[in-house]
């Protein structure tokens, strides 16, 4: 038999209500969780000691050195920038010698120590607790410090702030007086030092002056001589230029002109040299012009061997004689443009030479004296600023101190600044809503079981034929007008409509475990048949644990096995029921030598003779992945149904379950999907609703259940 598959994968996405659904779902844990957190949060800020901060504010001013960083050779640097210094501050300022200093002034290790109750705290361990206590940081936008410690007693954290920068402030004036007048002496032995050296080098200095025998004016005015020596270097600069542009312009006309042919070089003359044209050369240009006009013309009247021609070819030769003989004057006359050039570029470039050694020897003469000179001014300048430090630190002797400046001492604050309920329950709530929704989103990823309908499609492939509500009974027991009634048959309808041939009539109900609720759908499936008027049987085919015989409430004392064990003819095990078009077959007992009878030939046969029978033989069967009986069933059934419950057991198996049926060769029509809570689930919510719908149509006598069940199909027809 050709096994049911859908044609289209229903694609996997993620819509905002599967979200919803799983928040709906697990809104149970989601709660649990929230109230955990929030109860937490709101026991916390009743049950952590109240705590009460203090804080002062200081602004801090930076140690100068006693010798001012950059003093040598004679010049001052300005102090740099440091720009870790606030943060060094603040580590000095919780070091052990401050913090000690305070617990000693203040006795803190027995006013601690009682807060907690205790006997007096050792030296350290008081440090330890006050340290914890204690915050320092920087003022926003400022460059003020920020001292913060918090006590359970306003008071005595506001004594411990103020107490703080009494120690920070007597350790800084402690660190700069001994950094400050410790320099004092050596920068007084150092300027006796220089002034002695200062007395050598101006007396080496004198002596080199008379040596190199420089005058007074030469030393007062030094740059005297070099601005006469620069004027007369630029002068020479100019001549140079002037010299090599008329140079460079000569000889490109020339260049030019060396190009041109010889006949051609008259006509091109005037455009090569742009300089002013020579009239005379224009005039003989004329005169040329104009015999080579008349010896056309008197060619043309009278002929080669006329007097008048042979005339006025004279007078054109002449004429040429004197152009080109002008020509050659003037390309002779830029040849010795650019030699005259030429040279006396060469006369100004050795003239300019001869001025710059004579320049350098001078300067590499008089370089030691000026050398020596520049030294004394920067020892002499140096003497003096070192004379100024000393002078302006003895001043500062006497002067009061203020590298702690106190800019907002600590007050006792009578407001607690921990716990803060504020901030900690609203925290609580956040994280009481982010964890219980991230949990249960994790517990739903972890969950690999069938959860809807598009699950069942994607990981079968199969039709989902129907959809079985939660707290489901016996039909026969409710009655057919309920919306559970309603809900097989749907399932009815759909199964007929997926029969391919009109001949099946046998079906089974599988499933792959225990406890997915085969038997009842298999029941109340049969039920809805017969109460459409056609002839059904039902064989509890389940020989181990039989159920169906409890449903209907008669006997199983006779069964299936006593027929196929040919004990019992087939009229004998059939029974009867309160529903005239339902018969039944019991299990029967199950004696240990029929552990393969569903495989028999009997069962077979017994198979076609019930199809002849009934309209329609539904057949019970153990689960798939328990025991071998489930899958020979399905091989001999004209349909089978796989029933999966909501949320069971994970898709794996039923997957597997849908394999071993197909593998036997059993016709897979379609799934249903049971145990739904259909008012939890916004995914099966319509189905109830329809449900529903067709029950109050039926009790309204607006139409049949037939016509209900049609109405449903129209809308499965998608499945």
């Amino acid at each position: 038999m050709d096994s049911a598959t859908t044609t289209e994968v229903p694609e996997l996405k993620l819509h905002f209500l599967d979200y919803w659904r799983v928040i709906r779902l697990r809104r149970s844990l989601i709660v649990m969780v929230f109230l955990l957190c929030v109860v937490t949060s709101t026991l916390l800020t009743f049950w952590l000691p109240k705590q009460f901060a203090s804080t002062v504010r200081i602004e801090v001013q930076k140690d100068t050195p006693e010798i001012p960083v950059g003093v040598e050779n004679g010049r001052m640097s300005a102090i740099g920038t440091d720009p870790y210094f606030l943060t060094t501050q603040f580590k000095i300022i919780e070091s052990y010698s401050i913090l000690t200093n305070v617990i000693t002034a203040l006795h803190l290790d027995e006013v601690l120590a009682a807060q907690e109750q205790e006997t007096p705290w050792t030296m350290d361990q008081t440090y330890q607790a006050l340290f914890r206590k204690i915050s320092v940081d920087q003022t926003r936008m400022t460059s003020l410090i920020e001292i913060t410690v918090k006590n359970s007693d306003p008071k005595v954290a506001a004594n411990i702030c103020n107490a703080i920068v009494d120690a920070y402030r007597q350790a800084r004036i402690e660190k700069w007086k001994g950094d400050r007048y410790s320099g004092i002496n050596s920068l007084q032995a150092e300027l006796a030092d220089d002034e002695s050296k200062l007395s050598v080098m101006e007396t080496n200095l004198n002596e080199l002056r008379s040596s190199l025998g420089i005058s007074d004016l030469d030393e007062n005015n030094p740059g005297g001589r070099s601005t006469i020596e620069d004027e007369q270097l630029r002068e020479y600069q100019h001549e140079e230029t002037m010299a090599l542009t008329d140079y460079l312009e000569y000889s490109n006309i020339l260049a030019g002109i060396a190009q041109i042919p010889a006949g051609e070089i008259g006509a091109a003359l005037p455009t090569a040299f742009q300089h002013s044209t020579d009239p005379e050369l224009s005039e003989l240009a004329l005169r040329r012009d104009a015999a080579r006009d008349r010896v056309a013309a008197t060619e043309h009247d009278y002929g080669v061997k006329h007097p008048e021609y042979l005339t006025a070819q004279q007078q054109l030769i002449q004429s040429q004689h004197d152009f080109d003989a002008k020509v050659a004057g003037i390309i002779t006359g830029l040849r010795e443009r650019v030699d005259i050039d030429l040279q006396n570029m060469n006369i100004v470039r050795r003239l300019k030479a001869d001025l710059e050694k004579e320049r350098n020897e001078l300067a590499r003469k008089y370089q030691p004296y000026f050398s020596l000179k520049q030294k004394v001014e920067d020892v002499r300048r140096n003497n003096e600023e070192l004379s100024r430090i000393i002078q302006r630190e003895k001043a500062e002797q006497s002067q009061p101190m203020s590298i702690v400046i106190v800019r907002d001492p600590g007050r006792p604050v009578m407001h607690p600044v921990s716990p803060k309920a504020m901030y900690i329950i609203p925290f609580g709530i956040i994280v009481g809503l982010v964890v219980g929704v991230s949990l249960a989103f994790f517990i739903e990823y972890l969950d690999t079981s069938v959860k809807t309908i598009d699950d069942v499609e994607r990981a079968l492939q199969a039709p989902v034929l129907g959809v079985i509500p939660q707290n489901i009974g016996n039909l026969l027991e409710e009655g057919s007008e309920t919306p559970h009634a309603e809900a097989y048959r749907v399932l009815r309808t759909n199964i007929l409509f997926s029969r391919k041939n009109e001949t099946w009539n046998t079906v089974s109900v599988l499933s792959g475990g225990a406890g997915e609720g085969k038997s009842t759908t298999l029941f109340n499936l049969a039920v809805v048949f017969a109460q459409n008027g056609q002839r059904v049987l039902v064989v509890d085919s389940d020989l181990r644990r039989p159920a169906i015989h409890k449903l209907l409430h008669l006997s199983n004392s006779v069964g299936l096995t006593d027929f196929l064990l040919k004990q019992h003819t087939l009229d004998e095990v059939i029974q009867k029921t309160k529903v005239p078009t339902l018969d039944f077959i019991a299990s029967g007992k199950l004696p240990s030598s029929s552990m393969s009878i569903l495989g028999s030939p009997q069962m077979k046969e017994l198979v076609q003779e019930l199809k002849r029978r009934y309209d329609f033989v539904f057949f019970d069967s153990p689960p798939l992945l328990g025991v071998s009986d489930a899958s020979i069933l399905a091989s001999e059934m004209d349909m089978v149904l796989q029933v999966i419950q909501y949320r069971r057991y994970p898709q794996p198996m039923t997957l597997r379950a849908k394999q071993m049926v197909l593998k036997v060769g059993g016709n897979l029509v379609g799934i249903v999907l049971n145990n739904i809570n259909m008012s939890q689930d916004e995914n099966y919510y319509y189905y109830s609703g329809y449900y529903e719908y067709g029950t109050r149509k039926d009790k309204s006598g607006a139409q049949s259940d037939e016509a209900a069940a049609q109405a449903k199909v129209d809308i499965k027809q998608k499945y």
